[in-house]
């Protein structure tokens, strides 16, 4: 999941009603140093799912958010059968540290066909080739559509490059993600 501007109440009300039971999702929202422990913190207290920032070697697993911190960059690496994170320093990225195509990037390369991608809204474009990329890998992805978006940037851009399979409004984001995981599962 990938968000700026208005992004940290879309994210919560994307994760609030969210079994325990969801694979394992990572989150980058802009937000400077010191800020997305707290944002983490929060959500951690309102949704079923355990919220943290993020930190080099966290394992992606089921019922589990990693929230990228503030000023690094979050990417997914394979290690072996599971999935981790690393938070690196780095050049921004969009103008941005943590950059939403930094770790869009990195799921296309490591995760493909077997991730969802979510962009919510925000300024600017960062997150829509990211978000691109990982379509043309295989993966579902949704923006959130423009009226229920503070800013449609990101989504936008994200859908203008023809990266988004699903444009929705946000309260209708976390029934299509609960429908296309427990039909993937289904499935395997």
């Amino acid at each position: 999941i990938g968000a700026s501007t208005g992004g940290t109440e879309a994210i919560r009300r994307v994760l609030e009603p969210l079994p325990a039971t969801m694979p394992g999702i990572v989150i980058v929202q802009h937000m400077p140093k010191g800020f997305t422990k707290t944002f983490a913190d929060r959500l951690n207290e309102v949704c079923m799912l355990q919220v943290k920032e993020a930190e080099t070697g966290d394992r992606i697993a089921n019922g589990k958010v990693l929230i990228a911190p503030g000023d690094f960059h979050m990417k997914v690496v394979r290690r072996g059968g599971y999935y981790e994170v690393i938070c690196v320093e780095g050049e921004k990225v969009n103008g941005h540290r943590p950059s939403v195509d930094v770790l869009f990037y990195s799921v296309a390369e490591q995760v493909a066909a077997n991730a969802y991608g979510i962009i919510l809204t925000g300024m600017g474009g960062d997150g829509g080739k990211g978000l691109k990329e990982m379509k043309d890998k295989g993966a579902k992805t949704i923006g959130q559509d423009e009226n229920s978006s503070i800013v449609y940037g990101m989504p936008k851009v994200a859908f203008d490059l023809g990266g988004v399979d699903k444009q929705l409004p946000l309260e209708q984001i976390p029934i299509s993600i609960v429908q296309t995981v427990t039909k993937d599962q289904k499935n395997t």
